[in-house]
């Protein structure tokens, strides 16, 4: 446990040295709010639901920032080598690096804390889809650390890396849509349903806290980490 917290911090406090982690904040938070506030007080109504509605597609764009250089750079410059000669196992440097994006993950969420505070300031919504909701973004988000992670492995160009996280994220997010399943053959479309991130966060976002959707989070952050370590194992 030592060396998955040791590689935690060094990715968390390392994303801060350089404008990665400042840059994906400042875009994060300003995109965030303008898209939210910009219709919030035309509608009349006190609702986080445009919020919930916008977090996903902001996340599928901006997570991969956040991984697009945890793997590929250290590739790139050969620290990967390094690391993988001390005595830390793969698993153990997929974890912390893991646990590092999730630290920014969830300081990127706790800045849209002043977002519920106006929102419940001017109106008594449901706190049950508000807490929901989050929950959602931070299963929803975990699973999009993981995929970027796994996409870092892939190449040594962190632009190559970035679109490629994107990518596999965006497919996932979309697999469950309605217009996909329903233009999908009909033996495919059972399997596109249930393997859908979009619509398994969306059935969190509606205040509905099914075991069966965090199980789905939690097996997309497995099966994409786990791709991730055997990728660094066979380079081993």
């Amino acid at each position: 446990m030592r060396a998955i917290w040791a590689i935690a911090k060094k990715e968390f406090r390392g994303a801060f040295i350089t404008p990665v982690a400042y840059a994906y904040l400042v875009v994060f938070l300003a995109f965030t709010n303008w898209f939210f506030f910009r219709t919030y007080f035309l509608r009349g109504e006190a609702t986080m639901r445009g919020f919930f509605s916008l977090l996903p597609w902001t996340l599928v764009f901006l997570l991969p920032a956040l991984t697009m250089r945890m793997v590929s750079e250290e590739r790139k410059f050969g620290t990967l080598e390094v690391l993988l000669t001390w005595p830390v196992r793969e698993r153990e440097a997929v974890l912390g690096k893991f646990l590092g994006g999730l630290g920014l993950l969830l300081v990127s969420l706790a800045g849209t804390i002043p977002i519920a505070v106006t929102v419940f300031a001017l109106g008594s919504p449901d706190r049950g889809p508000v807490l929901a909701g989050y929950l959602g973004l931070l299963f929803f988000g975990a699973a999009g650390l993981a995929v970027g992670i796994y996409a870092s492995t892939l190449t040594e160009n962190q632009i190559v890396a970035y679109l490629a996280g994107v990518a596999m994220t965006f497919v996932l997010f979309v697999a469950g849509e309605d217009f996909v399943v329903v233009a999908a053959p009909a033996s495919l479309a059972p399997l596109l349903a249930a393997a859908g991130m979009g619509a398994h966060f969306w059935s969190i976002g509606r205040g509905v806290v099914d075991s069966r959707d965090l199980l789905y989070f939690a097996a997309v952050i497995f099966f994409f980490l786990y791709l991730t370590t055997r990728r660094l194992q066979r380079r081993g």
